[in-house]
């Protein structure tokens, strides 16, 4: 994973330690995870076939947990997978930072302390459900495991960064390898993590999302467009603290990652010939993602806007803009060629100060009164299909005067 290269108009401190602290903790996580396909089907093709709904919700079940579900019952959130004094705050879905350009698809339940130890706090399943795979990746960390939980074939759960694993998790695991399926109790310990997040999703296969244009562009992760709401599925206490320690005051508290509008610049994009998601691996030495662009809402504060660019100069890098305009939700084909002034993303707390990124917080909003970082130039063809972008670091909206050979286009 590349590191976040210093961007000019970055005025706090802050803004450096967070990109060093997400880069190590590995936010990348499992990009090239690959479930079995017990039905021969993608993900996409589940969800457009004439089954009946219900159908399709079981298969695509199946997929993600390698055939080992079973039902349709939802889960409870009766426990926290870490301790209430372990971490700090919870980052919600749709945060875009380095290689993830897209919106992510999982949350972070941040630790109360970044530099402890690895193994520091104790991990602990949130349902019960039958644990049907483990992956374990090394690191120039350690060692670290990706889990998958299935309560029903309609309703599962996953970890990733987890350091160590104990108990029945581990002795299936050391048995095994991925090939576990072991019933795991709520409130079960399973593992520890430590010095890092903890990243956690909770996917419905009856609520496929609705916001991605073309939801085949996401094949490569199965689970990608079943991620879902888990605050109706927390006991009201669980509920109650998760929203006091989610920054997030704008609904869906949880977060959010489908974006797209027909027609409209907002959402996700790709470079046209890529495969989607999937993008070019090792494509002139860059990785899967350097194909993506995303220009969505904050996660935090989404009466803002993020440009999130795969290729911003040979990197990965996102930004707000100088204007917050035109809102990207209203920008079509009519529109022409518009242009944002790149500005870094930076924070502030409701008594003004700039927030830290790690602290434990209640409310931040977007401060856009940076420096300009450069400018993009954007505009939609095809009927609002396709759409030609091309990005100039460190000029500003009037030394950007139109698109160059350098421009590409992009699809859903």
């Amino acid at each position: 994973m590349k590191h976040k290269r210093d961007q000019a108009g970055f005025h706090h401190i802050g803004l450096l330690i967070l990109a060093a602290v997400l880069v190590a903790v590995g936010l990348v996580g499992f990009r090239v995870y690959k479930h079995g396909n017990n039905q021969g089907q993608t993900s996409s093709q589940i969800v457009s076939s004439n089954e009946s709904s219900a159908s399709k919700a079981v298969k695509a079940g199946q997929l993600i947990s390698n055939g080992k579900c079973e039902g349709t019952d939802k889960l409870s959130f009766t426990h926290l997978p870490m301790r209430e004094q372990d971490f700090s705050i919870l980052i919600p879905y749709g945060l875009m930072i380095d290689d993830h350009v897209s919106p992510i698809d999982h949350q972070y339940f941040s630790p109360a302390d970044y530099n402890s130890a690895r193994d520091a706090y104790p991990v602990y399943a949130m349902a019960d459900a039958t644990l049907t795979d483990i992956q374990q990746r090394t690191t120039e960390r350690g060692v670290e495991y990706r889990m998958v939980f299935a309560h029903s074939c309609t309703s599962l759960y996953y970890y990733d960064l987890v350091t160590s694993l104990t108990g029945k998790a581990k002795a299936a695991y050391d048995k095994n390898n991925r090939e576990v399926n072991v019933k795991i109790k709520a409130g079960e310990l399973i593992g520890a993590i430590g010095g890092q997040t903890l990243d956690f999703a909770y996917w419905d296969t009856d609520k496929p999302l609705t916001g991605f244009a073309n939801p085949a562009s996401y094949d490569r992760e199965s689970w990608k467009i079943y991620t879902a709401d888990p605050y109706p599925m927390y006991t009201p206490e669980l509920k109650k603290l998760l929203t006091e320690r989610n920054p997030r005051t704008a609904e869906p508290i949880a977060g959010k990652i489908d974006y797209d509008q027909p027609g409209k610049l907002i959402g996700t994009w790709f470079v046209e010939g890529t495969n989607g998601y999937a993008g070019i691996q090792g494509a002139q030495g860059y990785s899967y993602s350097s194909t993506h662009l995303s220009i969505a809402p904050e996660h935090f504060d989404p009466s803002y806007f993020v440009i999130s660019m795969g290729d911003y100069n040979g990197n990965s890098e996102q930004f707000i803009t100088k204007s917050n305009s035109p809102d990207p939700a209203e920008v079509s084909e009519v529109s022409g060629l518009v242009k944002y002034q790149l500005v870094g993303i930076e924070y502030r707390k409701t008594d003004g100060s700039f927030w830290d990124r790690k602290s434990y917080v209640k409310s931040v909003k977007v401060d856009n009164s940076g420096s300009v970082a450069g400018t993009v130039l954007a505009q939609l063809t095809d009927g609002g299909s396709k759409l030609k972008f091309e990005a100039f670091p460190n000029k500003t909206a009037g030394q950007a005067t139109g698109f160059t050979a350098a421009a590409k286009t992009y699809t859903r």
